[in-house]
């Protein structure tokens, strides 16, 4: 818990992206979260009105990119400006899931680098610091002139994971060194999927690297968008003679066909955090919450203490 001084001095806002996860991060904080208007106007304008003072206080805005992305994006900046007008003595943009992550690079000519757009635009707007959770690319951070605390869900994962017999397996090459820091904390093996991707939103399976016969498949991602990654991988370890399959996404992102190709597939459970709240019901679909984490972060921010304590 931090002390009644402190309490006086921070401010937690909640968005309308997750309301859910913003009471939980105070209610580990043991402070109410602000009163605040948010309004949506016939044409889609957003407006907020912040109705408590904020004067020289610190103000941590609690809102994922989610969808619908664009507003939820702009009603972030908006709150950040109103915050800034109101003069808060620092803004902290808590964006649990940071939507725009994968256009972190130009994919061909004249395509843009829509990370570092958000980017700027996050920190134009007023905000101090950012705190997310498991950036899809980790060279966003740079993308900041502010400072971002990138945090991890592997170690709330770790503490879920139990058993025998286990092997981590990352669905593509680029999430082999999330499996190897999750296979070190579990002390287990690792795999690696090998996969091509003929274009935007397909995957293909191509090959496994490691053997995963007669092993209790764990599968890591910091994000599940439309479930063809992990629903193909899952089908291609049951074929090579894993016996089970089970899969730790940071983000559920869920969109178009996700749930129906969950429910198929031979995946045996999914568990997802709610960086993005999550609404429908799925028996395959498991919430641990990150709320613990981000409230530590922010305690740890607030009393100058070291973050990365957090993950050791």
């Amino acid at each position: 818990m931090i002390n009644q001084q402190m309490e006086e001095m921070m401010k937690i806002i909640s968005g309308t992206s997750n309301e859910p996860l913003a009471e939980k991060i105070a209610n580990h904080l043991d402070v109410d979260l602000c009163d605040r208007t948010i309004k949506t106007f016939n044409d889609r304008e957003i407006f907020v009105e912040i109705e408590e003072n904020i004067r020289g206080e610190d103000v941590y805005i609690v809102q994922s990119t989610s969808n619908p992305a664009n507003d939820h994006l702009m009603e972030l900046l908006i709150t950040i400006d109103a915050v800034r007008r109101g003069s808060a003595r620092s803004i902290t943009a808590v964006v649990p899931y940071f939507g725009y992550a994968r256009q972190d690079r130009k994919t061909g000519p004249r395509t843009p680098i829509s990370a570092k757009l958000v980017s700027n635009l996050i920190a134009s707007a007023g905000a101090n610091r950012v705190v997310t959770i498991d950036l899809h690319a980790g060279q966003i951070q740079g993308f900041f002139d502010i400072p971002v605390d990138n945090l991890y869900a592997s170690p709330i994962f770790s503490r879920h994971i139990r058993g025998d017999n286990l092997m981590i397996v990352s669905p593509d090459v680029g999430g082999v060194v999330r499996a190897r820091e999750l296979a070190k904390r579990v002390n287990a093996d690792m795999a690696i999927i090998d996969k091509r991707r003929p274009k935007a939103g397909v995957s293909e399976v191509m090959n496994i690297i490691g053997d995963v016969s007669g092993r209790k498949c764990v599968m890591i991602d910091d994000l599940v968008d439309t479930a063809g990654t992990l629903c193909n991988a899952a089908t291609a370890l049951i074929n090579a003679g894993a016996i089970s399959v089970d899969a730790y996404c940071t983000h559920g992102v869920l969109s178009g066909p996700a749930l129906t190709r969950i429910s198929e597939s031979q995946i045996r459970k999914l568990f997802i955090t709610d960086t993005i709240k999550y609404n429908d019901t799925n028996d395959k679909i498991e919430i641990i919450s990150v709320s613990e984490t981000i409230g530590e972060a922010i305690k740890r921010i607030e009393t100058g203490g070291s973050i990365s304590e957090l993950f050791r």
